[in-house]
C-alpha cells in the first residue's frame, strides 16, 4: 500500500513538473542565448500565459537583434492580443528601417488591424481596384454615359492605423471622384481622350485624409462608352407625354360616349311623348265625332294632309338616297 501511494505522488510530482517547467522550451532559450529561468516558466504557468507563445517570441527578438523582455510581451498576450504577429511585424519593420514603436504595434493589434500586414504594405504598396467588380457608371453633360475602372496604388500608413478609415472608403472616395469627373465633362470625347484628366483631379481632392493608407497614385485601367442616358430620357419622356396624351383623348372619347348616350336616352324619352301624344289623336277624334264637333268631310281633309306630308317624306327620303349615289 505504502508503495502503490509513492507511485502516485511520483506521477503526479512528474506530471505538474512537466506541465508548470517546459523543460524542452527552456533548453531551446538557453541554447538560442536567450536567458530565461525555471522560476519564469512556472509564473508564466501561473498567470495563464503560454510559454509556447511567450519563449519563441523571445527567442525570434533576440536573434534579430532586439530589445525586448518577456514582460511587456506576457501583458499583450494577457490582453488578448497576438504576440507572435506583433513580433513578426516589429522584425519586419526594423528591417525595413520602419519606426515602428512596441506599444504602437501593439495598439494597433489590439484595434483589430493586421500590423503585420501593414508592414508589408508599408514597404510593398498594394493596389486597389475601384470598383472591386465590374466598372463605375457616369453621365456627361452631352447625356453619354461612361464607364470606367480604376487602380490606386496605396501605402498603408502606420502612425494612422488606430482610428483610420479602411479600404472601403478609399474606394467609394476614388468612385465619387470618377464620377464627379465625369460629370463635369461637357462631352464624353473630353473624357475619352484624356482619361488621365480623371486621375489627376481625383488625386487631387485628397482623398486619403482620415484613412489608413496613403494614395500614391490613381491610374484609369479601363474606359468604356455606354448608352445615350439623355436620348434614352428624351425618349421615355416622348412616351411619357404620349401616353398623357391618350388617356386625355380616352376621357373626352368616354365624355362624348356619354354625352351622345345622354342625348339618346332624351331622344327616346321624346320619341316616347309624341308616340303617347298620337296615340292620343285617335281619342280626341273619337270624341269630336261623338260631340258633333268635327264632320264627315273634315275627317277626309285631316286624312288628305296626313296622306300628303307622309308622301312628301318619301319624296325628300328618295332625293336624299340620289344625292348620296352621285355624291359617292
Amino acid at each position: 500500500m505504502p508503495l502503490v501511494v509513492s507511485i502516485i505522488f511520483i506521477a503526479a510530482f512528474f506530471f505538474f513538473f512537466v506541465y508548470f517547467i517546459p523543460v524542452r522550451l527552456w533548453i531551446a532559450a538557453i541554447a538560442s542565448g536567450v536567458k530565461i529561468s525555471l522560476f519564469s516558466l512556472i509564473g508564466m504557468r501561473l498567470r495563464k500565459v503560454d510559454p509556447f507563445v511567450i519563449v519563441p517570441s523571445i527567442i525570434m527578438v533576440h536573434k534579430a537583434g532586439l530589445s525586448l523582455n518577456s514582460d511587456p510581451l506576457e501583458a499583450h498576450y494577457l490582453a488578448g492580443g497576438d504576440v507572435l504577429r506583433v513580433v513578426k511585424a516589429l522584425i519586419s519593420a526594423d528591417k525595413a528601417n520602419l519606426n515602428l514603436k512596441f506599444e504602437k504595434a501593439c495598439a494597433i493589434d489590439l484595434a483589430g488591424r493586421d500590423v503585420l500586414e501593414a508592414v508589408k504594405t508599408s514597404v510593398n504598396p498594394k493596389v486597389i481596384d475601384a470598383p472591386k467588380t465590374g466598372m463605375l457608371s457616369a453621365v456627361a453633360k452631352d447625356g453619354i454615359e461612361v464607364r470606367a475602372r480604376a487602380r490606386v496604388t496605396v501605402r498603408a500608413n502606420i502612425e494612422r492605423l488606430v482610428g483610420g478609415a479602411t479600404e472601403e472608403t478609399i474606394i467609394a472616395r476614388v468612385g465619387e471622384g470618377i464620377v464627379t469627373t465625369i460629370g463635369s465633362a461637357e462631352t464624353y470625347k473630353a473624357v475619352l481622350e484624356n482619361p488621365d484628366k480623371i486621375s489627376k483631379n481625383v488625386l487631387e481632392r485628397g482623398l486619403d485624409a482620415g484613412t489608413a493608407f496613403e494614395i500614391l497614385s490613381i491610374d484609369i485601367a479601363d474606359v468604356d462608352v455606354g448608352r445615350n442616358i439623355g436620348a434614352k430620357l428624351q425618349t421615355d419622356q416622348a412616351e411619357a407625354d404620349l401616353k398623357v396624351a391618350q388617356a386625355r383623348a380616352e376621357t373626352r372619347r368616354a365624355m362624348a360616349v356619354a354625352q351622345e348616350q345622354e342625348m339618346s336616352a332624351r331622344t327616346q324619352e321624346m320619341r316616347a311623348h309624341v308616340v303617347e301624344a298620337e296615340a292620343e289623336v285617335p281619342k280626341a277624334i273619337a270624341y269630336a265625332f261623338r260631340e258633333g264637333k268635327l264632320g264627315v268631310m273634315d275627317y277626309y281633309n285631316i286624312k288628305n294632309i296626313q296622306a300628303d306630308t307622309t308622301m312628301r317624306k318619301q319624296i325628300g327620303q328618295n332625293q336624299n338616297e340620289k344625292d348620296k349615289d352621285k355624291t359617292s
